[in-house]
């Protein structure tokens, strides 16, 4: 089974105490059931701040647990937190009252991996050729043309009794936009200096029983 991917915004939106999203090391996480588990504990502030936010600067990259540093005071290395120490964070002395018996930290549970943060957006506008309804949707650039028509269904339910054409030429819905031939010109109209929302690609559905269609 292919991952999910998430844009960037798709993550922002999930952003209260009651919906907490956060990105970290290219993947997503939903963190409700962490702040439902611990309501009330004032160890959730950091990551309720953090709802909707990529927060990998929070971590190693090369070892995926908290970052740490050599306390000044104690010259004992410690996970380090300026933020605000968070759930699972162990306090910076021997406490009694401090519960360590949760298992595994929840950085380093999967239960709460929902996807894969995109590692690049990308604007397209589809076209239906038999009501000349048009919609620009931001989409993953990992995603094939099935999991964009998923996407694209909250604006026609019927997305799939439809050919999707790029250029005259039918798409394969299994292959990603840039596998299409339908190439990611940021770069291109960033070192031109010219606006990349006015060259969005523009992916052409024909109705499947139009007669019309050529």
């Amino acid at each position: 089974m292919r991952p999910k991917y998430f844009t960037s915004n798709e993550v922002s939106l999930h952003n209260t105490i009651k919906d907490v999203w956060v990105s970290y090391l290219g993947k997503v996480y939903d963190l409700t059931p962490l702040c439902n588990e611990y309501a009330g504990d004032i160890l959730l502030k950091p990551i309720i701040a953090s709802a909707g936010k990529d927060i990998s600067h929070w971590f190693d990259k090369k070892t995926g647990d908290i970052r740490t540093h050599v306390d000044p005071s104690t010259g004992i290395r410690k996970y380090y937190a300026p933020h605000g120490r968070f759930v699972h964070v162990p306090p910076p002395c021997p406490s009694s009252d401090w519960a360590n018996d949760f298992g595994r930290p929840w950085w380093k549970d999967n239960r709460y991996e929902v996807g894969i943060l995109t590692e690049k957006s990308r604007l397209i506008r589809i076209i239906n050729t038999l009501t000349s309804q048009e919609q620009t949707i931001e989409v993953c650039s990992e995603e094939n043309m099935d999991e964009i028509l998923q996407r694209y269904l909250k604006y026609n339910a019927h997305a799939a009794s439809y050919t999707w054409k790029f250029d005259g030429v039918p798409l394969v819905m299994n292959d990603t936009l840039i596998q299409n031939g339908i190439e990611d010109e940021d770069d291109e109209c960033y070192e031109l200096s010219m606006d990349y929302e006015l060259w969005v690609p523009a992916i052409h559905l024909y109705f499947n029983d139009d007669l019309t269609e050529a």
